[in-house]
């Protein structure tokens, strides 16, 4: 079910990081320009982007589509939701953290989605109901029972703005009991690797449709728990996500919800 869907959403991912290999650490600095403060995109963003949304139009020219610098455009009710590249500050810099994210949504949420590292060649994809895989090989989240010695990921941007204090004050919590913390500058990443037992788990303030669209389809089908920061699924609108395995993630939720 929904094969053809998801070897477009690889396909698509696939397409979009061949323009991103072609442009890391060649960027004219004369291209990069500031969306907000500290908030940046380079015309590899929209290359990607471009390359993304004509494979993907071409396949299923009647679904909509919402990527990150074009905005949205066609059926709302179904639609790939798409970061050509996530991870751009990282990538205008030379650091080599960075991926593509693809997904489709309709009214029930994510159907399919993959996470595509290019420079490791690493690729995650989810079928709903389907299960996940990491380079074809079915994947699942760590075996970790609880939040005490977990490896976790978490993000913080310029953009968190006021809700600085209310992060600060959730890792002041989480910081002891975990055995590391990481902010590598990908949340799509960060979702795949808590989706493939590389991290224990992951928890963020703030993030926007696409940088989460197609990781929280990987933890799902991963078996992995994912809720807002007080336990519920408003998770989507406002962007604040925890995620993990099951004793992981709910002890990362009481910490957070303090």
């Amino acid at each position: 079910m929904f094969d053809a869907q998801r070897e477009a959403c690889e396909a698509a991912a696939q397409a979009g990081g061949k323009v991103l290999l072609s442009y890391f650490r060649k960027l004219d600095p004369a291209t990069i320009e500031e969306k907000t403060k500290n908030d940046v995109v380079s015309e590899a963003d929209r290359a990607s982007e471009a390359a993304i949304r004509a494979e993907l139009g071409f396949r299923f020219p009647q679904y909509g589509f919402l990527g990150e610098e074009g905005g949205g455009s066609g059926n709302e009710e179904i639609r790939w939701i798409v970061d050509p590249l996530d991870g751009t500050l990282n990538f205008v810099q030379g650091f080599p953290h960075w991926c593509v994210s693809v997904a489709l949504w309709d009214a029930e949420g994510a159907v399919v989605g993959c996470v595509l590292d290019p420079l490791r060649e690493d690729c995650f994809t989810a079928v709903r109901g389907g299960g996940a895989t990491w380079n074809g090989r079915p994947m699942r989240v760590s075996q970790q029972a609880g939040l005490d010695g977990a490896f976790l990921a978490t993000g913080f941007a310029y953009q968190l703005g006021d809700r600085w204090p209310r992060f600060n004050a959730a890792l002041n919590r989480v910081f002891p009991r975990a055995k590391g913390i990481r902010r590598a500058g990908s949340a799509a990443l960060d979702l795949a690797h808590v989706a493939c037992g590389i991290y224990d788990g992951y928890f963020e303030l703030g993030l926007k449709p696409w940088d989460l669209a197609a990781g929280v389809l990987l933890v799902r089908e991963a078996g992995g728990a994912l809720t807002d920061w007080e336990g519920g699924q408003g998770w989507f609108d406002s962007g604040n996500l925890a995620v993990g395995p099951r004793g992981v993630q709910s002890e990362l939720v009481a910490e957070l919800v303090k």
